[in-house]
């Protein structure tokens, strides 16, 4: 399986649009490759390098299993009307885009796609990344990164 982005190459910079010193938009995703017994998949974005531990940037889940893409900005607030979206470390149920300390040096930002056995996470409307995380593991058949750069 794999994941990929229009917008940016994995290990390369993310441009400023996806950020929040930009506009703030998730940025294009694309995926193939899913095995046969995929019945969902779930989208994860993290910052392991964020200074206080992993910060949760963005998760969508219940996507379904005929789903191949994710377009530009598909996490915005509001998304959530055709989209499930998790409750990220900002406190939104949206996309938060990359936003490093200033002089912190170069974050990577993971974009993980999981493809699950499940059609239905079963979790709640207040749910946070790290719930959407936990849960989608327990169903957990492959899974694919995308890791992009931001520095401010």
């Amino acid at each position: 399986m794999q994941i990929n982005s229009s917008a940016f190459s994995d290990g390369d910079a993310i441009p400023r649009r996806f950020t929040c010193d930009g506009e703030n938009l998730s940025p294009p995703l694309h995926w193939s490759g899913a095995p046969t017994e995929t019945l969902s998949f779930a989208l994860l974005c993290d910052d392991p390098d964020a200074p206080a531990g992993t910060w949760r940037h963005w998760a969508v889940y219940d996507l379904a299993a005929d789903r191949t893409d994710l377009p530009e900005g598909a996490g915005r607030r509001g998304g959530g009307k055709t989209l499930r979206q998790a409750v990220n470390d900002f406190g939104d149920a949206a996309y938060g885009g990359p936003c490093p300390p200033r002089g912190h040096g170069p974050h990577h930002y993971h974009f993980r796609l999981l493809a699950l056995s499940t059609d239905h996470l079963g979790v709640g409307p207040e749910a946070s990344c790290r719930d959407v995380n936990r849960q989608a593991r327990k169903h957990l058949i492959a899974e694919s990164v995308l890791v992009g750069l931001y520095q401010r």
